[in-house]
């Protein structure tokens, strides 16, 4: 084959794959948005600016839907590549797999029970003197919990006895965290975890994924 009919191939392909993941590929693009407007930000103005933006218990008791959906259009660290990488190698074949609603609800469930609960375990910590007070306007912003969710999902469809292999590693990640000195974003992963498992009856309802340029479904799992 000629090399100047490989590279318009590997362009369509590329453009195939990214149209069968349509709400992956526009989050990333959302996020690539803001995370160069995080570099044209001045160090002291940042902070302030995702401290407004995050699932913090000040923010939360103050505008708890704004900022949970906010919270999700910023990444803490401004490094964007890594997550292209991650969202392509899970949000991707998710959202392939389970079809774009199933799998934008597990990734809400994920960010919102996630935030949700392990903010409740901080305020509790902070309750009980665990915790400082300072916490309560703590940074916290990013998609790690929709991801793990996701992560965790993916669990179902990968065939026997990888899918144990699979599972083993995925908690063995977000477990041992938790067994040393854990934050509340430790528990929320690990929390995610569990809400992507528990998706399994989204997952159940009959997975495939079609290709754009045909009509049939593609069985996968």
């Amino acid at each position: 084959m000629k090399r100047h009919t490989r590279v318009p191939r590997a362009l369509a392909a590329v453009r195939s794959y990214v149209r069968s993941a349509p709400g992956t590929y526009a989050w990333l693009g959302v996020l690539f948005v803001t995370t160069v407007a995080l570099h044209h930000m001045s160090p002291e103005f940042e902070q302030d600016f995702l401290r407004q933006r995050s699932t913090n218990l000040h923010e939360l008791s103050q505008n708890p839907v704004r900022v949970l959906v906010a919270s999700a259009m910023w990444i803490d660290g401004g490094r964007w590549l890594p997550y292209a990488v991650l969202y392509t190698v899970f949000h991707a074949s998710a959202e392939r797999r389970l079809g774009t609603a199933r799998w934008l609800l597990v990734c809400a469930l994920a960010h919102v029970l996630a935030t949700l609960i392990s903010e409740g375990a901080l305020l509790w910590a902070i309750e009980q003197s665990v915790a400082p007070h300072s916490e309560y306007n703590a940074l916290d912003i990013g998609v790690s919990y929709a991801l793990a969710g996701i992560v965790a999902v993916l669990t179902y469809g990968i065939r026997s006895p990888w899918r144990y292999g699979y599972l083993a590693g995925v908690l063995l990640v977000y477990t041992l965290p938790l067994t040393s000195g854990p934050t509340f974003t430790d528990v929320g992963h690990f929390v995610a975890v569990l809400v992507g498992l528990g998706c399994y009856p989204l997952v159940r309802g009959g997975t495939e994924v079609r290709n754009p340029k045909e009509t049939a479904p593609v069985p996968r799992g």
